[in-house]
């Protein structure tokens, strides 16, 4: 899930703004999945820049962030904000355990600093072992041979010294304590056990994974996906999202050691170095409530910031649907622009020779301008080539796919 923009915390926090937009609005039913065939062209001329307007960060899928404070500062409870972002979901719970990937650690071991009750744990056999205190700054576990994870110790820059091996996987544990993870850039505090996995049998390879309860494991994630200093409410309806989504996640595991990454690609997670108090309240204010769709755990995607229409997702409950909370006055992405140059599209798709004219073929027909890019056509000297909105973003560093070109002047 995509985080806020980088700076918009501190843009948004030092906002004091009213929400413009009156509680209970009309608003348009949910609308499905479309794309609505338009003819927009526009001629570019030789050395060109393109001033592109827009709406919105992110897919648009499911909750706006920004949107989710719009409501919460027009009276929202974060009940009715979760239902407004996911309508059709019904209220169930979660609990238990995750398996988060860390992917800090790009090494073949788990390094941790000494501490107090340290314990090593294999995962084949279950047995158990409580680390000598022996001068020891650090702990490591890597892989032996035939499938074996060694423990090995070392104090300060000294040489590793092997303590034991065992078979299977092996994990670190303070019991309820917190372990200080040693990563090749930094060190950071986790909460649970973290573990040498083993991506396949047999492999010397190993990947770090953080297995912890969901709302502990929640505590490092809601601050790093909203302010945790926002509306409480809006802050309590991202710690249901992000249990519901992780529970989905869970449901369906990105691979056989672990469920769910620490990135954007799933939600960013920072473990207990991220915890926030105002963000650590919600989880405890909300524990275990989470959305589900027929008694299963619901996709419940959110996005920065939805620009005034959330996008149709994969699923019926994540609809296209026209967002009035998301345009109070402190969301500085609500509209954006961004000038590109002829120079940047024809180095992206350089087959087409110099470009001479965009025509948006597409649109999902929700919002402004026709709503959301589906299809481009670019037509150059050499050629032409139709990409989707997606790929478009992706090339020209665009907030989202919902934008029209205003402005092309000669440079």
């Amino acid at each position: 899930m995509r985080p806020l923009p980088h700076g918009s915390r501190r843009l948004l926090l030092a906002a004091i703004t009213a929400l413009t937009l009156p509680l209970g609005l009309s608003l348009q039913s949910p609308t499905a999945a479309s794309s609505v065939v338009v003819d927009e062209a526009f001629a570019v001329p030789p050395s060109a820049s393109i001033t592109l307007t827009g709406h919105g960060y992110g897919h648009g899928h499911g909750m706006s962030q920004y949107g989710a404070e719009g409501a919460a500062r027009a009276g929202l409870g974060y009940r009715d904000i979760v239902g407004f972002y996911y309508a059709g979901t019904e209220w169930g719970t979660a609990s238990g355990p995750i398996k988060v990937l860390v992917s800090a650690d790009t090494t073949d071991d788990v390094v941790v600093l000494a501490r107090q009750g340290l314990r090593v744990r294999s995962t084949a056999t279950q047995e158990a072992w409580t680390l000598p205190a022996n001068g020891a700054t650090q702990w490591r576990l890597t892989a032996g041979r035939s499938g074996r994870t060694v423990v090995s110790h070392r104090s300060g820059g000294s040489a590793w010294r092997r303590l034991m091996a065992f078979a299977g996987d092996g994990e670190f544990s303070a019991r309820r304590a917190p372990i200080a993870l040693v990563t090749p850039t930094r060190t950071v505090s986790y909460r649970g056990r973290l573990r040498a996995a083993s991506p396949t049998p047999g492999s010397p390879a190993r990947d770090t994974v953080n297995v912890v309860g969901l709302d502990r494991y929640l505590r490092g994630v809601v601050p790093l996906e909203i302010p945790a200093t926002w509306s409480p409410e809006a802050v309590k309806a991202q710690a249901v999202a992000a249990r519901s989504y992780a529970s989905y996640e869970r449901a369906h595991p990105r691979a056989g050691h672990y469920q769910v990454c620490d990135t954007t690609s799933c939600q960013v997670y920072g473990g207990r170095s991220a915890e926030h108090p105002a963000s650590d309240e919600a989880v405890r204010a909300t524990a275990g409530e989470a959305l589900t769709v027929g008694g299963q755990p619901a996709f419940t995607q959110f996005a920065s910031s939805s620009g005034g229409w959330t996008a149709a997702g994969s699923v019926p409950y994540l609809a296209a649907r026209e967002d009035p909370y998301d345009g109070w006055a402190g969301n500085p992405v609500h509209t954006w622009t961004k000038q590109v140059t002829d120079a940047t599209i024809e180095a992206a798709w350089p087959r087409v020779g110099n470009v001479t004219r965009l025509v948006v073929e597409a649109r999902d027909g929700n919002g402004e301008w026709g709503g959301r890019v589906d299809d481009l056509t670019i037509v150059g000297a050499k050629g032409s080539v139709t990409v989707s909105g997606d790929a478009v973003r992706s090339a020209l560093g665009l907030r989202s796919t919902w934008f029209t070109v205003s402005s092309i002047t000669a440079r």
